[in-house]
């Protein structure tokens, strides 16, 4: 099934929207601080371990085993859940995702859920399908609050709101928390401290009425069932845990086989993504429980794409994603251009690689491109994801899916004139004359008709006044003559 959902309509492509983030200093001041800030912190954490390589070999090995036996696990996953008393639902893309969903909180009878963040649900559009339904949901996490306030997108996997600075949260959070019936804050200062009082008084009535909550899964256990949330505020606890109803959302690809793989990942996780030794708050729940936690659990499996993804041997391994956003941390392009500029849920070098294959290449085709392929994602990457290799592997699809283009047709001239030293000879005097008539203090500033492109983001030296060629054989007849 091809993914619904994963790319907001109407975005520019790459390249476009990236010039328009360039512009805007702010974005990018705010950017370089975070991630060099979440990327120290990973590094010095992650050479505490003296098996840290063992580690993501493990986990690297765990994936691609899990990817070649899914089906098996799928069905271990929902017996387990059924077993211990939840409910399975399969969804074949978004559309169905959001009908399961909508169609079990209206059999509860509210109009109101509360959600810890998850990308899926982002994915498939959960909160605007909800919103048409008349249900509104109300985002928990902290970082998905100041989204969702300001009706905004978000631009980072771990940190949705890493575009805005504390100023920028206090003007908002002032601004616009009296919408949702409580007084606006009074006073309010950008220390961390007071925004997140705010945000607490504000969502705390919210826990406590709420009879049914959304949520996402880090990992789920096939051969126990039970589904595993990481988070760092305790936000997440309270929508697991209050609410009468509970449902999950969650990728096919998120199941592990046993209860022994999460060690693994839960070592590698919070030190790649919050550069903690371990999250604050592990939440792991199997099934349901009477008298405690929600009496009523359903588990939504979302394909959405992936089935698809799974059948191609060289960019399966996008799967393999533990959305820790270490990638997009060392990323130079993301620290330049942020989440926005993707025009995907999923942004930086997994979204690069992830969301072309969710929703075809043809959809999103300049993705692929959004990389200078320096390698950075795949040694910050603790599931070791060689994003590179996938990436010019999609790159080589695009090309492909649009036939004969003028690219296409000018490597073919190429190969032939590198074919013949005669025609070489040649274009190389060509090169030369018309750099002369074209450069300015050896540089082309702007190359004539379609070469524009690339000489719109890049300097252009000019060509050698002599080729290597000529100058060798004019320096041996010399040396001949001597």
């Amino acid at each position: 099934m091809t993914g619904q959902g994963v790319v907001w309509l109407g975005s520019p492509p790459f390249p476009k929207a990236a010039r328009e983030a360039l512009k805007n200093d702010q974005l990018r001041a705010n950017l370089k601080r975070a991630t060099t800030t979440i990327r120290d912190k990973r590094l010095a954490v992650a050479s505490e371990l003296d098996d840290w390589e063992a580690l993501r070999e493990s986990a690297a090995a765990i994936k691609r085993r899990t990817a070649r036996h899914l089906d098996r696990y799928l069905l271990q996953l929902e017996e387990s859940v059924t077993v211990a008393g939840g409910t399975v639902h399969w969804a074949a893309d978004a559309a169905e995702a959001n009908r399961i969903v909508t169609e079990l909180v209206r059999a509860t009878g509210e109009r109101e859920v509360v959600k810890i963040k998850s990308m899926a649900t982002q994915e498939i559009g959960l909160n605007e399908h909800l919103a048409e339904a008349g249900i509104t949901a109300y985002e928990t996490d902290l970082a998905e609050l100041i989204v969702q306030l300001g009706d905004d997108r978000p631009s980072h996997i771990l940190v949705p709101a890493i575009h805005k600075n504390r100023g920028e949260i206090r003007d908002l959070f002032t601004a616009e928390m009296g919408s949702w019936g409580r007084p606006a804050p009074d006073g309010l200062t950008d220390e961390p401290a007071a925004l997140a009082e705010a945000a607490r008084q504000h969502l705390r009535e919210k826990f406590l009425r709420a009879k049914v909550a959304v949520s996402g899964a880090n990992f789920a256990c096939a051969e126990t069932g039970t589904v595993v949330v990481v988070e760092s505020e305790g936000n997440g606890r309270m929508c697991l845990t209050l609410p009468e109803t509970l449902i999950t959302v969650m990728g096919i690809e998120k199941v592990v086989p046993t209860w022994s793989d999460l060690e693994v990942f839960l070592q590698l996780l919070p030190r790649s993504s919050t550069g903690e030794r371990m999250n604050p708050y592990t939440s792991t729940w199997t099934g349901t429980t009477e008298g405690d936690g929600p009496s009523a659990f359903h588990l939504v499996l979302l394909d959405n794409g992936r089935t698809d993804t799974l059948a191609d041997t060289v960019g399966r391994q996008a799967l393999a994603c533990i959305r820790c956003s270490a990638c997009l941390n060392v990323c130079p392009v993301y620290e330049r251009t942020g989440g926005h500029a993707y025009g995907s849920v999923y942004p930086g070098p997994i979204g690069a690689v992830l969301t072309p294959q969710l929703v075809g290449v043809e959809t999103a085709a300049s993705l692929p491109f959004a990389s200078t392929l320096c390698g950075a994602c795949y040694d910050a990457c603790p599931v070791k994801i060689n994003i590179p290799e996938v990436l010019t592997h999609l790159r080589a699809e695009v090309v492909e899916a649009k036939g004969r283009s003028a690219e296409a047709l000018a490597m073919k001239a190429a190969g032939v004139v590198l074919d013949s030293p005669r025609l070489l000879g040649a274009a190389q005097k060509a090169a030369a004359l018309g750099g002369r008539v074209l450069s300015r203090d050896g540089r082309i500033g702007r190359l004539p008709g379609p070469l524009h492109g690339w000489s719109d983001s890049r300097d252009t030296p000019a060509p050698a006044t002599e080729s290597f060629r000529t100058w060798w054989r004019k320096n041996k007849e010399n040396g001949e003559s001597r």
